[in-house]
């Protein structure tokens, strides 16, 4: 069976399963409620447990595979600020739907009864009010911690990011035996903890029939009324960025026809949506990209791969609409300084985790512990993970496509969009 069929019959098993349980309900002399929160704290521990290894190796991995065997000049720094500026403005764009719509916030009431979140979370809750009260200067002094290990266990991963980028950087540049040995370790390091996610990630149906039964026993289906106000908020907000913003960087920037664009990326996009992976639809973006849009293989080559490892328009801004809504259903007071946080962490962590399994959820666990928040409501999101999985690796690849062009007409390429997707395709044919 499928994972998201699993994950699926899971959810419908779980929430009959607490409809039919009370909090004072045993089996053969044991606590079902304990049994669930049980399973789902192993759960969400497992997940935590292969946070740090797996940023740290993710992110060096990457950085050293970024433009492997070409030369990171002027095509890559103008590549890399453009899929940092999209990201930006995607995670900006779920903040400001995230604060519009406030799904977390249930008739001016924070939703944490209705989820079933534990009441017992003040010292949380006053940490980050602390943490929220400070300046900038706090989240800078994060970034350059002094003890990556103290730092890392306390949950603060922004310093590990930023020591994790600059280390895959310069390890990439480093000629020699000794970098090439450190290279490999690295990489066999990443494949065996990407391993162990996998593992993890195959008991997801287990993780969240334990946390729905929880919930559903403690509140019964109420739950449904703020989860679906997330749901609606995460849609509104990545058709925004892919049909709002991005169509206007192609009309104003590259100087085409979003429209025309929409249609040469169309297989690629269904594709997207139907498998909900970006590794697996980028040899048909590229094809969708040169032979449909009319983007040079010298550009698409460079950029689109790159793309499929930093560039995760939609998933950072899950992530960020995520996190605020937790921390919205717990009552936190959200000042400038916190959403901050939330922002950058959202953008540097979408860099590192982006082409991962279930990357989002690893992510949105180092945002929460970036801003101090327990991590129990995860399990609850992932009731309406798939559908939404599903639209935005399609507004990956989308963002992936759009810098191609806009990076191709910025280096004067003239055919790019410049006919019909038809006659682009017949061109194609006949160069061939």
């Amino acid at each position: 069976m499928k994972l998201h069929h699993a994950i699926f019959l899971a959810m419908l098993a779980g929430g009959i399963a607490g409809a039919l349980t009370q909090e004072q309900s045993t089996l053969l002399g044991i606590p079902l409620l304990a049994g669930y929160d049980l399973i789902g704290s192993l759960f969400i521990n497992a997940l935590k447990m292969v946070v740090v290894p797996l940023i740290v190796t993710a992110i060096i991995s990457g950085m050293v595979g970024v433009g492997q065997g070409k030369s990171v000049g002027r095509m890559g720094i103008k590549t890399l600020a453009l899929y940092m500026t999209t990201t930006l403005v995607a995670v900006l764009i779920g903040l400001l739907m995230v604060n519009l719509f406030a799904p977390g916030i249930i008739d001016g009431t924070p939703a944490r009864d209705l989820l079933g979140l534990s009441a017992n979370t003040h010292e949380a809750l006053a940490s980050v009010k602390d943490r929220g009260a400070g300046d900038f200067t706090d989240i800078l002094r994060q970034m350059l911690p002094p003890n990556l290990i103290a730092a890392a266990a306390n949950g603060q991963m922004l310093g590990l990011i930023v020591f994790s980028l600059l280390f895959g950087y310069f390890l990439r540049v480093e000629k020699g035996q000794a970098p090439q040995t450190l290279r490999e370790l690295i990489e066999g390091i990443y494949l065996v903890v990407m391993r162990i996610t996998m593992l993890i990630i195959r008991f997801t149906p287990v993780g969240v029939f334990a946390l729905i039964a929880a919930t559903v026993t403690r509140t019964g289906l109420d739950a449904i009324i703020p989860l679906a106000w997330f749901f609606a908020t995460v849609l509104v907000a990545l058709f925004t960025h892919a049909f709002v913003f991005m169509p206007l960087m192609i009309r104003l920037v590259a100087r085409r026809s979003p429209l025309r664009h929409v249609q040469a990326m169309t297989p690629a996009l269904l594709t997207a949506f139907s498998s909900a992976s970006s590794a697996a639809t980028l040899p048909l973006t590229m094809e969708c990209v040169q032979k449909r849009a009319g983007v040079s293989p010298r550009t698409s080559s460079f950029v689109l791969p790159l793309g499929a490892t930093v560039n995760m328009d939609g998933t950072a801004l899950y992530e960020c609409v995520a996190a605020m809504f937790i921390a919205q259903a717990y009552g936190m007071d959200l000042s400038l300084t916190t959403q901050f946080m939330i922002v950058l962490t959202a953008v540097l962590t979408s860099i590192g985790v982006a082409s991962i399994p279930a990357a989002s959820l690893v992510a949105i666990t180092v945002i929460l512990g970036a801003i101090g928040l327990p991590l129990e409501a995860i399990g609850l999101i992932l009731v309406t993970d798939r559908v939404l999985d599903m639209c935005r690796t399609a507004v990956n690849i989308w963002g992936d496509s759009v810098v191609s062009v806009l990076l191709a007409r910025s280096e004067g390429e003239e055919q790019v969009l410049s006919l019909p997707v038809s006659q682009m395709e017949q061109r194609a044919q006949s160069a061939r």
